[in-house]
């Protein structure tokens, strides 16, 4: 029995990760990454089945961390505004720390990788933030609203800050850099508009 190797897994996922954060799912290949990783295309097979395998894997894998770090020190009863500022906080630092995992996700977006980490993420994730949601409804702090609503106005203004800093400007051209104080002022916004 082959034991496994930790090293070339953690060689595996990062390859895989990256090449489907630059390339896309329609040019990751298993021989392109056994290359990557620096590893024989055998190798890849003994961890995983197949191509389907793989990505499948990465995709909940990389769902459970998100899930993870973006409830890291949240919880549900929180005030609207401190709750909402936890989850902001939570949600920068990991697009930020983690760039290659959220290009990666915006590559599952539109495929059938994205369904199978959400199956696995959805309940964690849908509890603590659908009874965030409910105690801020019930404290009067926010009227109620369609998911979709609350998540653009909540959450869209932030991952449009994060895509400016990754792409290094403004959308007039300027230089842009996100920052803590431009972050707080976009959620003071955010929160004023969201409040009762």
């Amino acid at each position: 029995m082959r034991y496994r190797d930790e090293n070339k897994v953690l060689a595996i996922r990062e390859a895989a990760i990256d090449m489907v954060a630059k390339d896309g799912l329609e040019n990751f290949g298993i021989n392109r990454l056994a290359k990557a990783a620096g590893v024989s295309p055998a190798t890849i097979y003994i961890y995983y089945k197949d191509k389907e395998d793989l990505l499948t894997s990465l995709s909940i894998e990389e769902g459970v961390r998100m899930t993870r770090a973006t409830l890291k020190g949240f919880d549900p009863a929180m005030s609207f505004s401190d709750g909402l500022w936890c989850q902001w906080k939570n949600r920068a630092d990991f697009a930020l720390d983690n760039h290659k995992s959220a290009a990666f996700f915006e590559q599952l977006r539109n495929s059938t990788y994205r369904d199978k980490m959400l199956e696995t993420i959805t309940e964690e994730f849908k509890k603590n933030m659908g009874n965030f949601v409910e105690n801020a409804i019930a404290r009067g702090e926010i009227d109620r609203m369609p998911l979709e609503v609350y998540w653009s106005v909540a959450f869209a203004p932030l991952y449009s800050l994060i895509k400016f800093h990754n792409e290094g400007q403004s959308l007039d051209g300027r230089k842009f850099k996100f920052s803590e104080k431009i972050m707080k002022e976009t959620f003071d916004c955010v929160v004023k508009g969201l409040s009762k």
